[in-house]
């Protein structure tokens, strides 16, 4: 029983924490010093990736009619621009596909420490909190798909390549190189989520193949709690992220951002 309280609650994090801009590796590296499993190391990281898939999964309930491009109450024009989504999606997820499959692990192995991640929370907090003063008073260039090109898409898709390094937050460097780009907030937070279907998805199934589905009753328990959880914590993290910011700014997760920071830092700097 235990186990599967933990499990609500890691999902829960996880489900707030993978769409808000303010790093779930962060708050995942500070629930876990607090809420350990009685499980080995691949179990864990299996655990991460499947409450990783119930986060997504509710992006495709959120969104599969405008994402889907077969609709019967779709006009011809609509399907068509609904392609169009896919297909500055596969654009924009190319570049951090084929350098996540090379060098993810690298990534973890070198980077995924307290004082990476710490630093990673701070800078980009900062950085969004410069870049909304910088934006300030500035028209969007880009306020809707259609005006989205596929060269801004593969440029956003580039710069999401940084989120490879622990405590950047995926969602949050993929708003901020929007943003810089020129798109809404609205839009850079749409095509966040958009990406990360095809990357997730892809995580999970290499997790899956590495690991297989050799768990114990409790293990297969405690993880469809966990994807559960998160599914269901990720549809009001979701909708509540695009009610904000129809009338806020981004300035409030980059102050939160530099506020963690700082508190992973000092933790773990008194705790060793």
């Amino acid at each position: 029983m235990l186990e599967i309280l933990k499990a609500i609650l890691l999902g829960i994090v996880e489900g707030i924490t993978e769409w808000l801009p303010i790093s779930s590796t962060g708050h995942m590296i500070l629930v876990e010093e607090f809420v350990e499993f009685k499980a080995t190391n691949e179990f864990m990281e299996m655990f991460r990736v499947v409450i990783q898939l119930g986060a997504i999964l509710a992006v495709v309930l959120l969104y599969f009619h405008k994402l889907n491009p077969f609709s019967p109450k779709k006009t011809k024009q609509e399907k068509m621009d609904t392609m169009s989504i896919w297909y500055k999606v596969v654009i924009g997820v190319i570049p951090a596909g084929v350098f996540g499959f090379l060098f993810d692990d690298w990534f973890d192995e070198h980077f995924y420490n307290y004082i990476m991640v710490a630093v990673m929370l701070i800078v980009y907090g900062v950085l969004f909190i410069m870049i909304e003063n910088r934006n300030k008073g500035r028209q969007p260039k880009i306020a809707s798909f259609n005006g989205l090109t596929y060269r801004t898409a593969l440029l956003i898709g580039m710069i999401q390549i940084l989120a490879l390094v622990p405590g950047t937050s995926r969602s949050g460097v993929t708003i901020l190189g929007a943003i810089l780009l020129g798109t809404s907030r609205h839009i850079a937070a749409e095509y966040s989520f958009f990406l990360s279907i095809p990357i997730m998805f892809g995580a999970s199934a290499l997790k899956l193949i590495k690991f297989g589905f050799d768990f114990e009753s409790i293990e297969i328990a405690v993880l469809i709690t966990g994807m559960v959880v998160a599914f269901v914590v990720s549809l009001i993290a979701i909708k509540f992220l695009l009610a904000y910011i129809k009338k806020n700014d981004f300035k409030a997760f980059g102050w939160y951002r530099i506020g963690l920071g700082i508190l992973v830092l000092g933790y773990f700097i008194i705790s060793k």
